[in-house]
């Protein structure tokens, strides 16, 4: 999977968690490849800094100030998206929450929806707001960052690691839904540890420099999102650099 200039011209893309960390750079890459971003995040201040770089760029923004656990909010979004534009070409699904790393049996009921709320609700609200847009597409493309929490459930991440198994299960669910009735591809992303302020937050004691930026994941990314890109339930590891039927 490589990069190349131009190949989103004209496309609408939609990216959460689009105000810092590996969503505020996959928007920037979309917006380098041609794509309108319609940047979506709880953060004004940043996303208003990722629309000073895109223009700088000479590309466009779209920005949706939105929680999305607001999830009226979501439907919302979606029936703006059809009025303005028809269609959606690429969705990056990337907000997510951590909480904290706490035994299952000391999780806080509270902290359980929230995370829940966002890792996996937010996801299907998305899909339900968004499918049709991305059915009108002649290429739609959905990709979701998820983690190899998922699949190591680790003493400790639990919350976390449930929560990704779950955006796992739904999201391959929904690939099988469109293969084969639709041109919509779907997909995973694991972009493994990487220089994020959720990643310090997991594990404060280890030393940034030693993590790759955000910058250096999000050219897979949206690779994924690319019209070519022709894969379907499939799961992509940035680490091992490893595409995986699923």
């Amino acid at each position: 999977m490589t990069a190349t200039a131009n190949t989103l011209t004209d496309k609408i893309v939609l990216v959460t968690g689009a105000s810092r960390g590996i969503g505020y750079q996959a928007a920037l890459e979309a917006a380098r490849r041609g794509a309108h971003v319609i940047a979506v995040a709880r953060t004004v201040g940043g996303l208003e800094d990722l629309d000073d770089e895109i223009q700088a760029l000479g590309g466009s923004t779209t920005l949706v100030p939105l929680d999305l656990r607001d999830f009226d909010g979501i439907d919302r979004l979606g029936s703006a998206i059809f009025e303005r534009w028809g269609r959606l070409d690429g969705l990056v699904g990337n907000a997510a929450m951590l909480s904290g790393l706490s035994p299952v049996a000391h999780v806080d009921p509270k902290d359980f929806d929230k995370v829940m709320a966002l890792n996996v609700t937010a996801s299907y609200r998305l899909l339900r707001s968004l499918d049709l847009l991305l059915r009108q597409s002649a290429a739609g493309r959905a990709v979701f960052v998820s983690s190899s929490s998922a699949q190591s459930a680790r003493p400790f991440w639990g919350l976390y690691a449930a929560s990704k198994a779950a955006l796992e299960a739904l999201v391959k669910s929904y690939a099988s839904e469109t293969a084969g009735a639709s041109k919509v591809r779907v997909n995973l992303f694991h972009p493994g540890a990487v220089r994020t302020a959720m990643r310090a937050k997991a594990v404060p004691g280890e030393d940034p420099d030693t993590l790759p930026r955000p910058s250096a994941v999000a050219p897979a990314l949206i690779d994924m999102i690319e019209p070519s890109f022709s894969e379907n339930r499939a799961l992509y590891d940035w680490e091992t650099r490893t595409l995986t039927a699923l």
